[in-house]
């Protein structure tokens, strides 16, 4: 089955709101086996909704609206596709019956549009609506299958969830759903990771291998349709062997969690603690750090020592290493190493990470912009500096800068060694 989500509001269009519907519904209709191929936005018009009608029926067999539903005059989604398929509106009982009881219990005095929200295409199976008052249709005429939900996601979701999955499931008959697995890979592009699986993807039928990329991070979602969770577990299994035969030391995790959340994990595993202490990243490392749930068990703290003055004061690093003619200054690998070990030290931690560079916008200490030095001290061991070169706005090499630490961090507590 293919489909096609339609969102219906103006609000869409002028972006005072995102559409976080045609995500959510994109997934679980993948999840069901359905192929959605199209989304489109179209404003409260009534022309316009019924050419978007009129397009995504002649490609494809499920149409699902959102929004459109409510009490107002633009609120046209069910009388637009009501005329188009030659149909008179009826008045769903327990819906009107909701909407009267929410305006008595108030003490409101309900106006006679609200009775809009009870509507229902003659035909239609009527989607009772447990979050809301606006009543939604499922109908399928002449081949084709609609399905009308809410705008608000609040309302939306327990409705696709129940009523309407039960609907749909009923028209889906022997449909094989689609499973999929998210792999994280970290310390690697999207482009050079592509390329490393170039043998598989140019080669792939199913399951299939479809990348995502954001700011220090990679994603693969692995797909296949079958028949049984056991089936495509297997298939799975044997796509992603192959996925870490290639590119395995960089996957950090098979569920979508981000990459500080898998190197707070193997610190709870190996019973280790850390503090950090930050000078151009402004505290992001900590941050990243702190939300994930439970981290205060191995993050010990950290301090963002800004200035020259902080990072005396605060980590004992000597002014005349930070300032002064022939000084290595601030920007330095040495810095780095003393205030990873420093931190270290006062935190009586088993690591000690530290961050320092020129973020920009402007060079410093006569160093270019998006020179990072970073340090990561390991008690009894000796402590390991590395250096970046990274392009991009502040706040992009702040994020880059942070998550190449992560990486490196990940990989120094035994990360990427068993694939």
């Amino acid at each position: 089955m293919k489909a096609e989500i339609i969102a219906v509001g103006t609000e869409l269009l002028l972006g005072q709101i995102v559409n976080t519907n045609a995500q959510f519904l994109s997934r679980r209709l993948a999840d069901l086996g359905i192929d959605v191929y199209y989304q489109t936005v179209v404003g409260d018009n009534p022309n316009r909704i019924r050419s978007a009608i009129e397009t995504a029926r002649s490609r494809a067999d499920l149409l699902l609206f959102t929004g459109g539903l409510g009490p107002t005059q633009d609120d046209l989604t069910k009388d637009v596709l009501a005329e188009y398929l030659g149909r008179e509106m009826t008045y769903d009982q327990p819906s009107m019956d909701k909407i009267v009881a929410f305006f008595q219990n108030r003490g409101i005095h309900m106006v006679e549009s609200n009775k809009r929200q009870a509507t229902s295409i003659v035909g239609a199976v009527p989607l009772f609506n447990e979050a809301g008052l606006a009543v939604g249709n499922a109908l399928h005429v002449d081949g084709t299958r609609y399905l009308l939900l809410p705008g608000p996601p609040r309302e939306m979701k327990p409705m696709f969830e129940g009523p309407a999955l039960t609907w749909l499931l009923g028209e889906l008959g022997t449909a094989i759903p689609l499973y999929s697995r998210l792999l994280k890979f970290a310390g690697i592009g999207e482009s050079k990771l592509e390329h490393d699986l170039l043998p598989l993807i140019e080669g792939q039928t199913d399951p299939t291998i479809a990348p995502y990329a954001k700011e220090g991070e990679v994603a693969i979602r692995v797909s296949t349709k079958a028949a049984t969770a056991m089936e495509a577990q297997r298939k799975i299994d044997e796509t992603v062997d192959n996925i870490k035969q290639l590119v395995g030391a960089h996957l950090y995790a098979q569920e979508d969690i981000p990459l500080e959340e898998a190197v707070v994990r193997l610190l709870r595993l190996s019973n280790r603690t850390m503090a950090s202490a930050e000078s151009c990243s402004g505290g992001l490392f900590a941050e990243l750090i702190t939300n994930i749930p439970g981290s205060s068990g191995e993050y010990a703290g950290g301090v963002v020592t800004y200035t020259n003055m902080m990072k005396h004061q605060l980590l004992g690093i000597p002014l005349s290493q930070l300032e002064g003619e022939g000084a290595p200054g601030a920007i330095s690998e040495s810095t780095a190493q003393m205030m990873a070990e420093r931190v270290r030290e006062i935190a009586d931690a088993d690591f000690g990470i530290s961050i320092t560079g020129v973020a920009g916008p402007a060079e410093s200490e006569g160093k270019p912009v998006g020179l990072v030095y970073f340090a990561i001290a390991q008690r009894a061991k000796p402590t390991d500096v590395h250096t970046m070169h990274l392009g991009g706005t502040r706040d992009i090499i702040r994020v880059r800068a942070v998550k190449a630490v992560l990486y490196r961090f990940w990989q120094a507590l035994g990360g990427g060694t068993e694939v």
